[in-house]
């Protein structure tokens, strides 16, 4: 798996392993990382970014959004369509697609929506859009219509697009923030239960088996939900699913009152950890992505009940589950690759090419969110001491950090 500069090859692409010992070798800024003690990975791809843009850019930009991936070793990020306006049809598409072609520094792919506004009530222009955007997606909210979701199953069917389901039953929310566990009744909060996450997975798992429409489901963090993908894949329903590097390291036992740990879904319970584990080993759960979702620090300043939902992942999601999840014996390095890189490009159609990022993997650092380049800076893992520091990132043969 490894060649002599200490190179791990990705299954799809094995040429970036060539590619990249030869500009170690002729490019002066890459050359001091042709050493064994550099390991150089092919780029990360996260297929569940936010980067705000247009509409929120006080909390992220397309700019500032690609260059914390690059920060993480991530050449390729796939951003969810709550913006403003909406790309729910090929010209408020275009908005967006205009900024990427002249802000992004690595590859940024567009979600179209799966309804108008987001708002679930009318389909979107899926055909309009769809060969402009990876998939369609009306992340941040569930469609609650069962009618309106067979429908974009059908045209996305149709089309040969994903949908990518945000699953949430908002009749079961009642005002929750938080886990619905021990750590909400403990401490008087709002809680939000799993069912809420597993009832709309299991309806949309069922329309997915009837309709054939490949099927996504985002950010899973119950045991439920776990169990029902296991089986739906087990019966031959078309269906991926991710989870995130904070819901594989964290649960409920680590909250604290304190905004960088409010997140939708939330950090659950040790059980429900424990499962999203054990999908994770046995390929339930097909890949990790960060659901990076920058706020203004006001925002993200008023504790568990009233912060915005959302944190930020990309320039630590390599270093966390390396150190929690590889380093400890849970994962092998190759199992994590393969979540991280072949797996997502394979599903959404996102070739790898020749980029790659360089890495110290017996570096440790501590997490500090000021030298993030995200404008976010929310995260649960913040003064943690980590082990993995990237060197570089190499997009289209141009060194991006």
């Amino acid at each position: 798996m490894s060649l002599s500069a200490g190179i791990f090859k990705s299954a799809i692409a094995p040429q970036t392993a060539c590619s990249a010992a030869r500009l170690l070798t002729r490019d002066p800024s890459l050359a001091v990382f042709n050493d064994p003690q550099y390991t150089v990975i092919p780029g990360f791809c996260d297929v569940h970014v936010h980067f705000r843009e247009p509409g929120f850019s006080n909390k992220e930009t397309i700019a500032s959004g690609s260059l914390a991936a690059a920060h993480g070793g991530y050449t390729a990020v796939c951003t969810m369509p709550n913006l403003n306006p909406v790309p729910d049809s090929a010209a408020h598409l275009r908005e967006e697609i205009e900024l990427i072609q002249r802000d992004a520094c690595i590859d940024v792919r567009p979600y179209g929506a799966i309804t108008v506004g987001e708002q679930g009530e009318t389909l979107a222009d899926l055909a309009g859009m769809a060969a402009e955007v990876v998939a369609f997606s009306d992340d941040g909210r569930g469609v609650q219509d069962e009618g309106v979701m067979r429908e974009a199953m059908q045209e996305a069917k149709r089309l040969g697009k994903v949908i990518a389901a945000h699953c949430e039953v908002n009749a079961l929310l009642h005002g929750g923030y938080i886990h619905d566990g021990a750590y909400a009744a403990a401490h008087g909060h709002r809680g939000i239960s799993s069912e809420s996450e597993w009832r709309e997975i299991e309806r949309d798992l069922r329309l997915a088996d009837e309709t054939g429409c490949a099927f996504h489901v985002c950010h899973i963090s119950a045991k439920e939900s776990v169990a029902l993908i296991r089986d739906a894949k087990k019966s031959g329903v078309d269906v991926t699913c991710e989870t995130a590097p904070h819901y594989l390291a964290l649960d409920e036992n680590d909250l604290q009152e304190d905004g960088r740990f409010k997140m939708n879904p939330p950090l659950r319970s040790a059980a429900d950890r424990e499962a999203l584990l054990a999908g994770v080993i046995d390929g339930t759960i097909d890949m990790i992505a960060t659901d990076h979702a920058p706020h203004s620090a006001e925002e993200k300043s008023k504790g568990l009940a009233g912060s915005a939902f959302g944190i930020v992942g990309l320039e630590t999601a390599f270093p966390v589950l390396y150190t929690k999840l590889v380093l400890p014996g849970i994962l092998p390095m190759e199992t994590l690759l393969q979540m991280l890189i072949d797996r997502p490009r394979s599903r959404f159609g996102i070739p790898l090419g020749t980029d790659f990022s360089v890495w110290d993997l017996n570096e440790r650092f501590t997490v500090d969110p000021d030298t993030f380049l995200s404008k976010g800076r929310a995260t649960p893992f913040a003064g943690e001491e980590l082990q993995g520091v990237l060197k570089a990132t190499v997009f289209n043969g141009k060194r991006m950090i």
